[in-house]
C-alpha cells in the first residue's frame, strides 16, 4: 500500500470521528428500539392469546409510545449526523486527491489522460460514497440487530436459537458463492467510464474539426461505441448485484420458513414456545439473516471501493515532482544551455548537443522549421523534463536537480493556446489571488489591456475558455499574468501562431516592450521590424543551433537564417 492510498482512506474519517460516533450512537438507539418492538409484539400476541405476560394493555401501550418517541429522536439525530459525515468525507477525499494532482510535473501531467482523474473524482467518488460509505452504516445497523436478535432468541429458547442459526447458514452460503464478483465488476465499470470520458473529451475538443470535415456520423459512431461499452459493463455489474440479492433473498426466505415450521413443532410438543414467540422468532431470524445477506456484498463493495482508491492513488503517485534543490530568488546570472541532448523516446533524439546563453534582461527569438526542436528547448527551460544529458543551468544550478516550485518562481510561460477560466478578466489575470490593486493596474497596462478594461470593465465575464474574448485579448491576459507574478524569465512558445497579423503584431510588441525581463520567444512570424528588436536570434535546424546573431548579422551572412527568412516572406 502506497502512502497516497493510505492518505486517501484517511481523508474519509479525518476530523470526522465525532460525527461518526454520534451517527453510530443514533444507530444503536434505533436498533435497540427495533428489538424492543419485536419483544413488545411477542407480549401483545401472547396477551391476546390469553397468556399472562405480567403486563397490562395500558402498560404495553405506554411502552409503544416511548418507543415511537425514541425512534423519532434517533431519526432526528441521524438527519444531522449522517449528511455532515458524508459531506466532510467526500469533500476531504476529493480535495486531497486534487491537491496531490497539482504536485505532478507539467510535462508528465500533459502526457497523461485527464479522463482518469475526471472519472476518479466523479463516477468513482460517487461509487465510493454510495456503495461503500452508505452501506457501511447499514452493515453496522444489521450487525447490531443480528447480535440483539441472537441475544433475544437465546433468552426465549436456546434450542430454537440453535435451529435458527443452522437455517441462517443458507443465505450466508448463497451470498458467499456470488458476492466476490462485485469488486471485479466495479473495476471494469471504472475502466470503461474512464474510456468513455476520454472519448467524450476528444470529440468535444475536436468539434470544429468534426464539423469542417463533415465527420458527424463518424463522431456519432465513436461516441456510440464508447457509450455502449460503458453501459454494457454497468449492465453486467447490475446483473451480478441482482444475482447476489436473488440467491441471498432465496436463502433468507427458506431459512425463515424453516424456522417458522420448527417453532410450530416445538410449540406443539410443549417446549414452552408460545404463539407470540413463534411469530417473533420468524421476525428475529430475519434480523439474524440480514448481516449474512449484506456482509458478502458489503465486503465486495468495500474491496471495490479500495480498488478504486488504489487506482487513483497509483495515478497520483506517478510523475510527482515536488522535491529538489531550491533555486536562488531572482536571476543572478545568464541561463546556460551546454551540449544538451534530449529525446521524448529512447534512441530518438530531438536535440543534438544544443548550446546557448541567455543574458538577463535581454530578448531572444528562436526560429526554425517545424520539428527542429524549438519548443522542446523551451520545455527544458521550464524544467518539464529531467532526463536530458548536458547542462541547463539557472543561477548556476542544474535544472534537473531543482524543485518544480522554485523553477516556476523564476519562469513564466505563454503558449499558443491560453486557457481562460469562465470568470472575470481580473480573476483571470490574478488567478483568483489577492494582489495589490496598483500592481494589477501596472500589469494590465504593461500587457496592453487598458483599452479592453476601459471598454468592458474588470468584472467582464470571459466565458468558457475565453469564448467572449478575441485571441489577442486572451494572449494579453496571459502576459498580464506573467507580469503580475514578476518572474525574471518569460518564455513564449508560438504565442501568436493562431492570431491574425495585426493581433500578432500587438502581442509581440507587448512582449518586446517589457523591460528587465529575460524573454525567450519561439516564433514562426519572420517579420523584419520585429526581429530587429530582439537582442539575439537563434536559428534551429534539425535539433541544432544552426546560426545565432542579430537579424542584420544573420541576413548579411546569407546562410541558413537568410534562406529561412527568404522562403517565408
Amino acid at each position: 500500500m502506497n502512502k497516497t492510498y493510505l492518505a486517501l482512506r484517511k481523508q474519509l474519517y479525518r476530523g470526522n470521528m465525532g460525527v461518526f460516533t454520534v451517527e453510530i450512537a443514533a444507530i444503536l438507539l434505533l436498533m435497540a428500539v427495533n428489538l424492543g418492538v419485536s419483544w413488545l409484539l411477542q407480549q401483545v400476541i401472547d396477551v391476546v392469546a390469553g397468556i399472562d405476560t405480567g403486563f397490562s394493555i395500558l402498560q404495553l401501550a405506554l411502552m409503544a409510545a416511548a418507543m415511537v418517541a425514541a425512534v423519532t429522536l434517533g431519526l432526528l439525530i441521524r438527519s444531522s449526523s449522517k449528511p455532515r459525515f458524508f459531506e466532510r468525507a467526500m469533500r476531504q477525499y476529493k480535495s486531497y486527491a486534487f491537491s496531490r494532482l497539482t504536485k505532478k510535473s507539467l510535462a508528465a501531467f500533459s502526457g497523461e489522460q485527464t479522463a482518469v482523474y475526471l472519472s476518479a473524482l466523479s463516477n468513482d467518488a460517487a461509487s465510493i460514497e454510495t456503495n461503500y460509505l452508505e452501506k457501511l452504516f447499514a452493515l453496522i445497523a444489521d450487525c447490531v440487530l443480528a447480535l440483539g436478535a441472537l441475544a433475544l432468541m437465546l433468552y426465549y429458547s436456546p434450542l430454537l436459537m440453535l435451529i435458527a442459526i443452522a437455517f441462517s447458514a443458507l443465505p450466508l452460503a448463497a451470498a458467499l458463492l456470488t458476492g466476490g464478483k462485485l469488486a471485479a465488476a466495479d473495476k471494469r465499470v471504472s475502466e470503461q467510464n474512464k474510456n468513455f470520458m476520454a472519448q467524450l473529451d476528444d470529440l468535444l475538443s475536436g468539434f470544429s474539426v468534426i464539423k469542417s470535415f463533415q465527420a458527424e456520423s463518424e463522431a456519432e459512431a465513436l461516441f456510440a461505441k464508447a457509450n455502449q461499452a460503458a453501459e454494457h459493463e454497468k449492465r453486467g455489474r447490475r446483473k451480478i448485484s441482482i444475482l447476489v440479492s436473488l440467491f441471498t433473498n432465496t436463502g433468507n426466505i427458506a431459512s425463515q420458513l424453516g424456522i417458522f415450521l420448527a417453532a410450530a413443532v416445538l410449540s406443539k410438543r410443549g417446549f414452552g414456545v408460545t404463539p407470540g414467540m413463534v411469530v417473533v422468532f420468524v421476525q428475529l431470524v430475519g434480523l439474524l439473516a440480514m448481516p449474512f445477506q449484506e456482509v458478502p456484498e458489503a465486503l465486495a463493495n468495500r474491496n471495490a471501493a479500495h480498488a478504486l482508491m488504489e487506482k487513483l492513488a497509483d495515478a497520483l503517485e506517478e510523475n510527482v515532482n515536488d522535491t529538489g534543490v531550491e533555486l536562488a530568488s531572482g536571476l543572478t546570472g545568464p541561463i546556460e544551455v551546454r551540449d544538451v541532448r534530449f529525446g521524448y523516446e529512447p534512441d530518438k533524439e530531438v536535440l543534438h548537443g544544443v548550446s546557448a546563453t541567455f543574458e538577463p534582461g535581454k530578448s531572444y527569438a528562436v526560429v526554425g522549421a517545424s520539428g527542429s526542436g524549438k519548443s522542446t528547448l523551451l520545455s527544458l527551460l521550464q524544467g518539464a523534463y529531467k532526463n536530458y544529458s548536458g547542462e541547463v543551468l539557472i543561477n548556476g544550478t542544474q535544472l534537473s536537480e531543482a524543485s518544480a516550485e522554485s523553477v516556476f518562481s523564476l519562469v513564466s510561460s505563454i503558449g499558443q493556446s491560453v486557457f481562460i477560466f469562465n470568470a472575470s478578466i481580473r480573476d483571470n489575470i490574478t488567478m483568483f489571488r489577492d494582489f495589490d490593486p496598483q500592481a494589477v493596474d501596472r500589469a494590465i497596462e504593461g500587457a496592453g489591456l487598458s483599452q479592453l478594461i476601459a471598454a468592458r470593465g474588470e468584472d467582464y465575464l470571459c466565458g468558457e475558455n475565453g469564448c467572449n474574448l478575441s485571441g489577442g485579448e486572451r494572449q494579453r491576459i496571459s502576459i498580464a499574468r506573467c507580469l503580475l507574478r514578476k518572474t525574471p524569465v518569460l518564455l513564449a512558445d508560438e504565442a501568436t501562431a493562431a492570431l491574425d497579423r495585426e493581433s500578432a503584431g500587438h502581442v509581440c510588441n507587448s512582449i518586446l516592450s517589457l523591460k528587465e525581463l529575460t524573454r525567450i520567444v519561439v516564433t514562426h512570424a519572420l517579420d523584419a521590424p520585429l526581429l530587429r528588436r530582439y537582442d539575439r536570434i537563434l536559428a534551429f535546424k534539425d535539433g541544432r543551433v544552426a546560426e545565432e546573431g542579430t537579424f542584420d548579422d544573420l541576413m548579411e551572412k546569407k546562410g541558413y537564417f537568410y534562406s529561412l527568412y527568404t522562403l517565408n516572406t
